[in-house]
């Protein structure tokens, strides 16, 4: 397939082996780390000129454009981006906080609109309302 556009688990964006089967998800892309079967997620004309050199479905750009991250590190809840316009951003339009996610204006940078509901009760402050540790 040309594009090689697939979704791997959790219906993330993905990289299609030559084998038609297999799905790499579009992080582990050209991560040194060979995924498909005879290597083509890791060649040179694949990942020689990040990320110009990547299908377009597997990169997101930041607002920022001097900044990108792989497609599916998009709407994961984790400001990948550094500005969270992964999470937040018009461009990203993501869906609100999954049930695993507590909505919440977050006091760490790590996270954006959401934090990880297994924070929460922990005895951390991880939002600024305070609400992780009263109200979830």
């Amino acid at each position: 397939p040309a594009n090689r556009f697939c979704a791997a688990s959790n219906n993330r964006t993905g990289f299609l082996c030559d084998d038609g089967v297999t799905c790499v998800p579009a992080s582990q892309v050209c991560d040194r780390v060979s995924n498909c079967r005879r290597g083509e997620d890791e060649q040179e004309e694949l990942c020689g000129d990040l990320p110009r050199s990547l299908p377009g479905h597997l990169v997101f750009r930041c607002s920022n454009p001097a900044y990108w991250v792989y497609a599916d590190q998009r709407c994961n809840g984790m400001n990948d981006c550094g500005d969270c316009s992964d999470e937040t951003g018009s461009l990203a339009a993501c869906p609100p906080c999954g049930s695993e996610w507590w909505s919440c204006s977050p006091v760490l940078y790590e996270y954006c609109s959401c934090v990880p509901r297994r924070l929460c009760r922990d005895g951390v402050q991880h939002c600024h309302s305070w609400s992780d540790e009263y109200i979830c």
